[in-house]
Formats: C-alpha cells, sequence, structure tokens
C-alpha cells in the first residue's frame, strides 16, 4: 500500500508539471535515465519556473526500496524559495519525508510564510532532526518525517506536497522581476552548496544499487547544480 500511495504521488505531480511546464532535455542527465536500475530523471521549465527536477528511483523488485526528489527552481530574477520534496520508503514503511519551501533572500518571504503556516496542523509521528547544513537553507516549518507506518499520516504527507506543487506552480510567477540575478544566482548557489554537503544522499543511492561512479558525477553535477 505504501508503494502504490507513492507511485500514484509521482505519476501526480508529473501531471501537474506536464500541465504547467515544458518537459525538456538537460544535458548531460540522459546518462541517469537507467532501466536497469530503475532511475528516471525528468527536468521542466516554463517562465516562471527556471528548473523542475523529478528524480525517481524504482527499486521495489530488487532492493525493497523506492525514491523520490522533486525540486523547483524559481528563474533568476525571482526572489521566491525553492520548492523540495524527498521521499524514501521500504515496503512496510517510509523511512524518511522530507518538504519545504525554502526561503533565499528573504528569510521572511512572503511564499514561505504562506507554506509554513500551511503545513503547521501536520504533525508527524516521529520527527528527523535537521544537521546544520539544513539547518541553514530549510525554513523553520520544514517537514522532516520518519518511521512512517500509517497510510493516514503518509496520505496527508502526500496531499500536502501535491497540493503545494500546484500552489508553488500558481504562485511563484508573483515574484518574478522582484530581485537582482546576480543576488538570485548566488543565493540558489548557496542552497546547492549546502544541499551538496548532504552525506546521506549518496548514501542512500549506493544502498538502492546505483553505480558508484554515477552516483558521485550526479551529486556534484545533476542533483543540484550551481549555476556558473
Amino acid at each position: 500500500m505504501i508503494w502504490e500511495r507513492l507511485v500514484r504521488l509521482s505519476n501526480d505531480m508529473v501531471t501537474m508539471l506536464d500541465e504547467h511546464a515544458e518537459e525538456y532535455k538537460e544535458e548531460g542527465m540522459e546518462r541517469f535515465n537507467n532501466e536497469e536500475f530503475g532511475w528516471v530523471n525528468r527536468t521542466w521549465k516554463n517562465k516562471d519556473v527556471r528548473r523542475a527536477h523529478v528524480d525517481v528511483v524504482d527499486v521495489r523488485d530488487s532492493k525493497k526500496l523506492w525514491m523520490m526528489h522533486v525540486c523547483l527552481f524559481p528563474e533568476l530574477t525571482n526572489g521566491g524559495p525553492i520548492y523540495g520534496f524527498d521521499i524514501i520508503a521500504g515496503k512496510s514503511k517510509v523511512t524518511g519525508a522530507f518538504h519545504d519551501f525554502s526561503p533565499l533572500l528573504q528569510k521572511n518571504h512572503e511564499l514561505t510564510n504562506w507554506f509554513i503556516k500551511e503545513v503547521e496542523p501536520f504533525k508527524p509521528s516521529k520527527d528527523r532532526p535537521l544537521p546544520d547544513w539544513a539547518k541553514a537553507i530549510f525554513s523553520g516549518g520544514m517537514i522532516a518525517a520518519g518511521n512512517v507506518k500509517e497510510l493516514d499520516e503518509l496520505n496527508e504527507i502526500c496531499d500536502i506536497a501535491l497540493g503545494n506543487l500546484q500552489q508553488y506552480l500558481k504562485r511563484i510567477g508573483k515574484y518574478n522581476g522582484d530581485s537582482n540575478k546576480e543576488d538570485v544566482i548566488k543565493a540558489q548557489n548557496y542552497y546547492c552548496e549546502h544541499q551538496q554537503q548532504n552525506p546521506h544522499t549518496p548514501a542512500v543511492m549506493e544502498k538502492l544499487g546505483l553505480p558508484p561512479e554515477d552516483i558521485k558525477l550526479f551529486c556534484s553535477d545533476n542533483l543540484f547544480p550551481k549555476i556558473v
């Protein structure tokens, strides 16, 4: 039931991105679409979002695991937050689910404040503590849930993530042109630099059975690519 719910969520998110943005082939990403390893990476963009990335690793048959990463960056004169959602699950439980509207130039950005208020009623059965690198970039309302076994709690997480994706796509364009391009690039790169410090990402990918040389390249160049 857990895997079925998450596959439905991923399909719903892809459908929503198809409705609001145009899919494109990002340079270098094709290497990381590998049917043998159940690994799929897709990217979209529109006038408000410079990069929307959905990364799914489906190794339910071989490793009894399923993972999804979703991240949306606003366009480069937009000082709005970054949408992020990550989840990994075994057959009987979700080991980690993380969701945020991560602020960039303004810690109290209007859209981040909306997110914090929106998710406030949700209380995970088990909180996942955040390391210092994460505290530097995530909002105070970030969802960090672990050991999710009940379908009701998982449904709530999925509904929040999908509903917030829809609201993000509708609302983020309001902030186009509110910031200098150089400042936004610096802030987005700061976010990517901190995400690249996450030691759990390559460890999880290794556990999923992905090739070590691909993991290293993907984490450095494609998962959170800096603007140079």
